[in-house]
């Protein structure tokens, strides 16, 4: 009976065949798509995500990534009313929107509002590629238009966390829309004097790498982002060259000076107060 009990926990760890797959029970394990390691789901969270063997950085939910940075319990949400409608009566639209909600709990593909981060307040955004692949229609650019107004008005900094496959096909150029409507609204808040530091995380591409993801006083991204406008058979196919393997990667973007920084998601908190008490004191830190 213990030789075969224990003999389950290191087939689990292992996993050497698809037997062994489906006896793990479902929701306890994680498989890195990196390196094909398995963890503990547990394990993984605890690793806010991140491998432990290759480090590569699994996408993270709204609230995961606001649970990760803001203080207990001081993050206040800000119009989670706003939701997308069917403008275009685009076919099975809202039937698309409504399984998105009933998957991740969200009404819309981003979330704002504020909170402290190691006690400096800040406006927050953050979107969630597990809702359309985070693709930005118009709520998810009415909600981000108004983070950045209400931190205007409090004059507040503004974070961002960008995650998004470009604009919501089934809403046509309402969502291009969303492009200008944005930027403007981070002109309005840079020109009294705001902070903006945007984060750039896997993927960050289409509309809203050429929009707000790139406009912030401060641009980071997280270690192996694809961060790019176009797809790169595209790019390919018009200027017909072979791009270079890690072309569109946040390191790539990095080298040819289109980031400040690539941060590790481990730093990421650290990184971000320490800007945060540096200007509020005026470009001096402790």
């Amino acid at each position: 009976m213990l030789k075969d009990f224990f003999g389950k926990r290191k087939k689990y760890a292992s996993i050497p065949n698809e037997q062994a797959k489906m006896d793990v029970p479902e929701g306890l394990m994680q498989k890195c798509t990196s390196c094909n390691k398995i963890y503990y789901r547990k394990e993984m969270k605890k690793s806010l995500h991140v491998c432990p063997n290759c480090s590569y950085h699994h996408p993270m939910t709204a609230w995961n990534r606001i649970n990760s940075l803001f203080d207990p319990e001081s993050f206040q949400e800000w119009d989670q009313g706003i939701t997308s409608g069917n403008p275009l009566g685009f076919p099975d639209y809202e039937q698309k929107i409504a399984k998105d909600r009933k998957k991740t709990n969200l009404n819309e593909g981003v979330v704002t509002g504020k909170g402290t981060i190691n006690g400096t307040l800040t406006a927050f955004a953050v979107m969630d590629s597990s809702f359309r692949m985070g693709s930005m229609g118009s709520a998810m650019g009415e909600k981000i238009a108004r983070a950045i107004e209400n931190a205007k008005n409090e004059s507040i900094p503004f974070i961002i966390f960008t995650a998004s496959g470009g604009a919501r096909m089934q809403e046509g150029v309402l969502s291009l829309m969303q492009m200008a409507k944005t930027s403007i609204a981070i002109k309005r808040f840079s020109d009294k004097g705001g902070l903006m530091i945007s984060v750039m995380t896997h993927p960050t591409t289409g509309g809203v790498s050429a929009s707000f993801a790139s406009i912030g006083d401060y641009n980071f991204a997280e270690p192996g982002a694809l961060i790019g406008f176009a797809g790169r058979r595209i790019i390919e196919q018009t200027i017909r060259e072979k791009l270079p393997e890690d072309f569109q990667t946040a390191e790539f973007q990095l080298k040819h000076g289109q980031l400040d920084k690539v941060i590790h998601r481990h730093d990421m908190k650290s990184t971000i107060s320490k800007l945060l008490e540096m200007h509020q004191n005026g470009g001096e830190t402790k």
